[in-house]
Formats: C-alpha cells, sequence, structure tokens
C-alpha cells in the first residue's frame, strides 16, 4: 500500500496541490458567508437553511469565474511554455473544467435546493413578529411562495438552472459521442453538434447570473454585490480569447494543396502555411469548413514538420462533422492515374473546386515538449499516432542538418589543417556545442499499433522517407498489427516466412508497403521498457502516448516500476483529446 501511495503522490503531485488549493479556497468562502450570515436577523427564522444556501452561492459565484480559465486556450498555451508550467499541470485544463462542472451541480442542488425547499418554506410559515423584526427586507407584506419564485431573483434562478442541466447532460461522453441512440427526431440531442451548440447557453447563464447577483435577497448595498467581481476578469479575458480567434481566423487565410482520402475513413488535408503561423511539432490546431458549418471548429493534431512549407492535418471519421467532410471531399476527388495509389485524390489543378478552410492556433499539448528528452518513446493507437509523425519528421529534418553542420565542419577541419597543421583540437570543441543545441534527442523509437492493415497508408510517404534519411539509425520504428496472430503462431507462420523473405530482399514489408517491418499481435510493453532501459542507462526518456485510457494506465505503471529499480529515468505524458 506505502508503494501504491507513493507511486500516487510522485505521479499526481502537481494534480493533487492544485486540487488542494482549489478545495480548500472553496471551504473557505463558504464558511466565511456561513459565519456571516449567522449574525443577520434572517438567521432567527430561516435557520440553517440561508447560512447552506449564502455559503454554496458563494462557491458558485467563484466557481462560475474558475470554469472560463482552463478553455482560455491562448493563455494555457502562453502559460504552459513559462515556469509556472513545472508546477500546474496545465495538460490536465479539460479534465480541471469538468471538475469544477460537476462542483457547481453540487452548489447549485446546495443552494437551489435550500432556497425552494427550506428558506421559503420557513419564511412564509413565519409569524408576524418575526417577519417584522428580521425579514423587512421583502417589502412591508409578507410575500407567498409564488411571489418569491416569480420574482427577479426566483426567475433568474430557475432559468439559469434549466440551461445549466441542457448544457451539463448533453456534455456528459453519452450524449457527446452518440454512445445513447434515440429514435428520430429525438437523435438531434445527441453528437457533438448538440454538445457544442448546448454550450453556447453559458452566454445566457452569465447574463442571468449578473443579473440574479443585483436582485439578491438580504443584501442592498452595491459593493456588497460582489457577483460581478468575481466574474469580470475571467468574463473579459475569454471574451478576448475568443475576439483573438474570430480575428486571427480570418488573417489565416489558406488554400488547399491536396487532398487525399486513405482506407479506414481517415481525411489527409494538406494546405499552405500562413508566414505568421509558427508552431512546433506536437501542437495542435483548430478547423472549420464553412462549407459544412459556419460555427463548428473542431482541433486536430498537426502531422506537418515546422521546418515544412505547408501544414497537413489526418482527419478519421468518427463523429457527424467529420462524416460530413470526409463526404463533402469525396465529392470533388478524382481517381488517381492507372497504376498509381488506388486512393481517392484531390490537388490544385483538380477541375472541380475545393471546399473553403479555416484555421486557428497553435495550441500547446504535452508531445510539444519532447526536445528536452535524450530518448524518446513514442507509442500510439490508430489515428492517435498523428501528434507523433510532426516529431519524426522534424527530428529527421534536426538529422539532416546536423549532417550537414557535420560535413561542413568536416571540410573546414580539413582546410584548416592543410593551412596550419595545429586546429585539430579545437574544431571538435566548436562543433560538440552546435551539435548538442541542434539536437539533444539522440534516440526515439516509435510504436505504431493499429487493428486496420490499411492504416499503414495514411503514413506510408513519412515512414519511408524517415527510413532512407536516417542513416544514422537515431529513429526506430515499429509497426504492429493486431487483427493478426501473435508471431509464432502456427496461423500466422506462413505470412511471417512471406513477409521476412520480402523484406530480406526487397527492403519492402509486404503488410504495410513500407520499409518498416510489422509485427503482429500487441507489443510487449514490459519488454520494451526493460530493452530501453538497459541500452539507455541514466538516460531521461520521454514516453508519449495517445489513445485509449486503458494502455495509458499501463504505460504509467510500468514507467514508475522501472524508475524505482534502474538508473533510467522514464516520464509520461498522455495526449488528450
Amino acid at each position: 500500500m506505502s508503494t501504491k501511495l507513493l507511486y500516487y503522490l510522485e505521479e499526481n503531485w502537481k494534480r493533487i496541490w492544485v486540487l488542494s488549493l482549489w478545495i480548500m479556497i472553496m471551504i473557505g468562502l463558504f464558511i466565511w458567508k456561513f459565519l456571516q450570515y449567522k449574525q443577520k436577523g434572517a438567521f432567527v427564522v430561516m435557520h440553517y437553511c440561508v447560512l447552506a444556501a449564502k455559503g454554496a452561492a458563494e462557491t458558485l459565484k467563484f466557481n462560475m469565474a474558475l470554469i472560463l480559465l482552463p478553455v482560455c486556450r491562448n493563455t494555457i498555451t502562453w502559460l504552459r511554455s513559462t515556469k509556472l508550467g513545472l508546477f500546474v499541470p496545465f495538460d490536465d485544463n479539460i479534465n480541471f473544467h469538468k471538475t469544477i462542472a460537476a462542483a457547481i451541480v453540487i452548489g447549485v442542488i446546495l443552494h437551489a435546493g435550500n432556497h425552494l425547499a427550506c428558506d421559503f418554506p420557513r419564511l412564509i410559515n413565519s409569524t408576524p413578529d418575526e417577519y417584522s423584526h428580521y425579514l423587512h427586507d421583502f417589502g412591508a407584506r409578507k410575500p407567498s411562495y409564488m411571489d418569491l419564485v416569480k420574482g427577479p431573483e426566483g426567475v433568474t434562478g430557475i432559468l439559469m438552472v434549466i440551461c445549466m442541466a441542457i448544457a451539463f447532460i448533453l456534455a456528459t461522453k453519452w450524449f457527446r459521442r452518440n454512445l445513447i441512440k434515440l429514435p428520430k427526431p429525438f437523435d438531434r440531442i445527441t453528437g457533438f453538434n448538440a454538445f457544442w451548440y448546448s454550450h453556447h447557453l453559458f452566454v445566457i447563464v452569465y447574463i442571468l447570473l449578473i443579473i440574479h447577483g443585483v436582485f439578491l435577497y438580504l443584501v442592498h448595498i452595491w459593493y456588497r454585490k460582489t457577483t460581478w467581481m468575481y466574474l469580470a476578469v475571467p468574463v473579459l479575458l475569454y471574451a478576448g480569447e475568443r475576439v483573438l480567434r474570430f480575428f486571427r481566423s480570418g488573417f489565416y487565410t489558406v488554400r488547399l494543396l491536396k487532398v487525399a482520402i486513405y482506407p479506414g475513413g481517415v481525411l489527409t488535408l494538406q494546405m499552405s502555411k500562413p508566414p505568421q503561423f509558427r508552431y512546433k511539432s506536437g501542437q495542435y490546431m483548430f478547423v472549420q469548413c464553412p462549407a459544412v458549418s459556419p460555427f463548428e471548429w473542431h482541433p486536430f493534431s498537426i502531422t506537418s514538420a515546422p521546418g515544412d512549407d505547408y501544414l497537413s492535418v489526418h482527419i478519421r471519421q468518427l463523429g457527424d462533422w467529420t462524416q460530413e467532410l470526409k463526404r463533402l471531399f469525396s465529392e470533388v476527388c478524382e481517381p488517381p492515374v492507372a497504376g498509381k495509389s488506388g486512393l481517392l485524390r484531390a490537388d490544385e489543378t483538380t477541375k472541380k473546386s475545393l471546399p473553403k478552410l479555416l484555421i486557428d492556433g497553435p495550441y500547446g499539448a504535452p508531445a510539444q515538449d519532447y526536445r528536452k528528452y535524450d530518448v524518446l518513446l513514442l507509442v500510439g493507437l490508430g489515428i492517435g499516432a498523428t501528434p507523433f509523425i510532426s516529431i519524426l519528421k522534424d527530428l529527421l529534418n534536426n538529422i539532416v542538418k546536423m549532417e550537414e553542420q557535420a560535413d561542413l565542419a568536416s571540410d573546414t577541419s580539413s582546410t584548416s589543417d592543410l593551412s596550419n597543421g595545429s586546429n585539430e583540437s579545437t574544431a571538435p570543441n566548436r562543433v560538440s556545442p552546435k551539435r548538442k543545441k541542434t539536437l539533444k534527442t539522440t534516440n526515439a523509437y516509435f510504436y505504431w499499433v493499429t487493428r486496420e492493415q490499411g492504416s499503414f497508408d495514411w503514413f506510408k510517404g513519412v515512414m519511408n522517407e524517415v527510413a532512407d534519411l536516417d542513416q544514422r539509425g537515431v529513429i526506430e520504428m515499429h509497426n504492429y498489427l493486431t487483427s493478426v496472430y501473435e508471431e509464432g503462431d502456427a496461423r500466422s507462420a506462413l505470412i511471417t516466412m512471406v513477409q521476412a523473405l520480402n523484406h530480406a530482399k526487397n527492403g519492402v514489408d509486404i503488410v504495410s508497403g513500407t520499409r518498416v517491418r510489422t509485427h503482429f499481435a500487441r507489443p510487449k510493453w514490459k519488454n520494451v521498457l526493460s530493452k530501453l532501459s538497459s541500452k539507455h542507462c541514466n538516460a531521461r526518456i520521454g514516453v508519449f502516448y495517445c489513445g485509449a485510457p486503458v494502455l495509458a494506465k499501463e504505460l504509467s505503471k510500468l514507467c514508475y516500476e522501472f524508475n524505482q529499480k534502474s538508473c533510467t529515468k522514464f516520464e509520461f505524458h498522455k495526449e488528450h483529446f
């Protein structure tokens, strides 16, 4: 138990201190309001109901302000590059956003429940003497239950609860990911569209919240009505981000250079790169297609390298928006020339006009920090390989640059030797710091696990390019096909034999069609990490994973185990969708 606890603390210390601070602030605000209202005359009539309602209201104001900060993506992207990124888990921003939403639900139940089921009944059942002495805030005449409900405070409160309930329910994974199948026409309330549009009800919620805060029960002095004080900075920051995104997306004009539709329902879009668009490998950007929806923006990992003169994304058909996007491009794509690839393709020479695209970004992601590690272990499941393709290409570009610098330094050293004959020791010293600065990462291992053989077509060009140009063996790639029996199994022995012969003769794998050898079944991750630990002693290895949560837990646990028993340091990072 102590080992598990230690592992949990080491793995989650950033989350723990942030959540602890957040919970302490909420407890402090609740207690402050609780004690404050205990001194008021209303306590004599409403008792602890009003104390709980007002305490919950204070935490609600705080959380309604705080919930906007994790979705200020430009601010988060900037903050993660500062020293604050060492102590705050900015990669968990969406998880924190969801956690705050859960706290808001609890706060609403406490606040509205105490008012409707406890405060109001005690108020309308109070004696004339109690009302005249302690509850003159409600007017000379004692109000009825309906008077309290239909007042500005009651109406705004009820409308807020309705809007928030709709947005919260449609944001759950059962509705957002179409896991609940409803009959027509109710099927329209499931899927990403319903989630996206219902979330904009919060514009109405914040307007109602400010009105609700102006017409507070029992508070009449303006500077004690603090709702607007909580909301001012976060709302202005979030509004500023939305305005920035609106103008920036119009400023980043892009034109489509190439479109390809691959097996497995994957659409590749290659577009021109705006001069002002600067990004790091591993980051993502938002894409909008006005022909599909003039309002929806969807995030996709950038698969081109920063050194490329174009931008590219790989989009898998998973939801209603991606299905419509694929259908739209299928209509303009033309069959390839006979004898070429069997994929549907389109480029600038295509007769039919290509749909317009808008982009916004780039935004930070865990994989962008790969440069600070000596060795990389990149693990992608299916379309989860996309963040790492850009990293492989960026590493490849750096390898080419490094070799060019080494050749140049060698030529310079030879010339210097011919002229002086005494600079043999100084030349390497000039090259070494430059080489280290250019590429700190000495090795990268890429493991791509997929169920479909056709998936290997998605990044065939990149893999062949890496295999051809990486003469120094910096990048090692492994493809795993899980729909075929494990290697050594009698049922796959023939495939393995033919595969090995063809790879030895032609240098091409018959399964993937690339120079990268394909293995069958799932990798034995313990063996993979053991091999890396032995090969790279005392190295700092960054383990980056993108895919299903189940494997993330296994890899995280293995990293901790190897950190305890070896001198190699594994640091695990999971990409969040």
